[in-house]
């Protein structure tokens, strides 16, 4: 574990998330067919975001130094995460929540973890359809549905 990298990454994100919290802050209360507000999930978001990084904070602090034992950084798998999150962003709207969703779980368990496929499909699955159901039906929320081919 890298005392520094982790000290830095936390800051990082704290800052992040103070923006998530600050930007949700300055979008429109109104949305269309919605009964939640669109600066709800950004809001919440960035308030886990501040709250594991101060914990993350704190824990390097109990570090014990360690010399000699580096593991090493996994460019690779960063830059997969990176340009799927990426073209998940992009293809987000036209393709649908659930299935763009889906496919980026997909993507990303398989590249934290080669194999098990089955339990990575399931979880996923369930995911992408749970989140669906649970912000658009239950909350009244409205997410991209799925595309019209």
């Amino acid at each position: 574990m890298s005392k520094t990298f982790d000290r830095f990454a936390s800051i990082t994100f704290l800052l992040v998330g103070l923006l998530f919290v600050i930007e949700s802050r300055s979008i429109s209360q109104s949305a269309y067919g919605s009964t939640v507000g669109p600066s709800i999930f950004p809001t919440a978001l960035g308030i886990i975001l501040i709250l594991l990084s101060i914990r993350l904070l704190f824990e390097t602090t109990k570090y014990k130094d360690q010399e000699g034992t580096k593991e090493p950084v996994q460019y690779v798998k960063f830059l997969i995460i990176f340009v799927s999150a990426a073209i998940y962003a992009a293809v987000l709207e036209p393709v649908g929540y659930v299935i763009s969703t889906f496919i980026f779980l997909l993507i990303a368990f398989q590249t934290m973890e080669r194999g098990k496929w089955i339990s990575t499909i399931i979880i996923a699955g369930a995911f992408s359809f749970g989140i669906y159901y649970f912000f658009s039906e239950f909350l009244g929320g409205s997410l991209p549905g799925f595309p019209e081919f």
